[in-house]
């Protein structure tokens, strides 16, 4: 397979974006290039699957070259047996570039992960934030910022709303995929409408039986599935669907709060103070949420990022769909917002699905966008 490669920065460079990670410090680790393809889909959510590069492994399904270390490090992390864990890496993530873009698809990352139950993850998540900065600062750039969002805070924000648990759990699903949240909106506000025929009946059977049924469907078809969903999975899905349909939806006053929420983009401070008014109108608080937001400015004001250079936009979501907590880029006017030069964020559910306890927050950085030398942003 021969994929296009990123033009790498000097070694002087290069050495320069990767000091900030070694005074943070860590243990250095390496991940595994292949990983299992089902559990990067459940893990990082189906947004991903269109940008993995897929093989065939023996005996162990299919697998895909790594999009990214976070789950290979967290993986890594469980098998240690150890309770917390700082941990650095450096090496090349593949990503199927998207039609047009004329993008690399082996690319270099360096990065650090913190996992494992926290005294304070707040700070934790502003030294992270900072670090990520720091090492993008280092490759030469002028025009630099950093963008935040906040899932937790997004979710605060809908139970402040007293939504009915299956509404809000959908919403904040969708949200976390990255998906249109105005599509799910309108199909809370909807009636239910009638599944396909096939889906309306398996619906209709216990999960077991429906399984069986739809895999009798594919033998008779001769359809032999390759990398995806079983039939149990697939069963169980629509099933959840069907039971989410049934269930409570949102108000048209609640959705609009929920469209003014998503809409709010400005610096830190007068962003959170607009979500603060926008929970006040539905007599609800975040008072927690924002006391945890005053403090992790206050970090990262002190760690060297200024908030005059950050922008908090409650509806910034990241591709990778494990995120649970705050999310961040660090953008460069000249590459412009999809080429992020650094991200990160809380991801503390993910450690936990593997079988460890929950609790992590990481970054990484592109050297290759950050350097200054790579203007035209051409190639990466």
């Amino acid at each position: 397979m021969s994929l296009a490669v990123e033009t790498a920065p000097p070694a002087q460079v290069l050495a320069a974006i990767r000091k900030p990670f070694e005074v943070f410090g860590g243990q250095w680790v390496e991940a595994p290039v292949l990983q299992p393809l089902n559990q990067l889909l459940d893990l990082a959510g189906e947004a991903i699957r269109a940008r993995l590069f897929v093989v065939e492994g023996e005996g162990s399904g299919a697998l895909a070259l790594r999009p990214d270390f976070t789950i290979p490090v967290a993986e890594a992390h469980k098998a240690s047996g150890q309770a917390t864990g700082r941990y650095l890496y450096s090496g090349k993530v593949f990503r199927a570039a998207l039609p047009g873009t004329g993008r690399a698809a082996e690319v270099m990352q360096i990065g650090c992960e913190l996992l494992g139950p926290s005294a304070d993850p707040v700070s934790d998540d502003a030294a992270v934030a900072a670090v990520a900065y720091a090492a993008a600062v280092e490759g030469g750039r002028s025009d630099l910022s950093i963008h935040f969002g906040d899932v937790s805070l997004f979710a605060g924000f809908l139970t402040a709303l007293g939504l009915p648990e299956i509404a809000a759990a959908r919403l904040l699903r969708a949200f976390s995929a990255g998906q249109p949240i105005e599509r799910e909106l309108a199909a809370q506000g909807a009636a239910v409408e009638t599944q396909g025929r096939l889906a309306g009946l398996l619906s209709g059977l216990p999960e077991a039986e429906a399984a069986g049924v739809l895999e009798e469907l594919w033998a008779l078809a001769g359809i032999q599935p390759v990398g995806g969903r079983g039939p149990a999975e697939i069963v169980h899905r629509l099933a959840s669907r069907g039971e989410a349909a049934r269930g409570p939806r949102v108000s048209p006053a609640e959705a609009d709060l929920i469209r003014r929420y998503l809409a709010v983009s400005a610096f830190p401070r007068i962003a959170l103070d607009r979500i603060e008014a926008l929970a006040r109108e539905a007599d609800a608080t975040l008072e927690h949420l924002m006391e945890g937001w005053t403090k992790r400015l206050k970090a990262l004001e002190a760690a060297g990022a200024p908030e005059a250079k950050m922008t908090l936009t409650a509806g910034f979501v990241r591709p990778f769909g494990y995120y649970d907590g705050l999310l961040f880029e660090v953008r460069s006017e000249a590459l412009g917002s999809e080429r992020a030069i650094a991200g990160g964020g809380r991801y503390d559910a993910l450690p936990a699905r593997l079988g460890a306890a929950p609790g992590a927050v990481g970054c990484m950085v592109r050297p290759a966008r950050a350097w200054v030398g790579k203007e035209s942003g051409a190639g990466v």
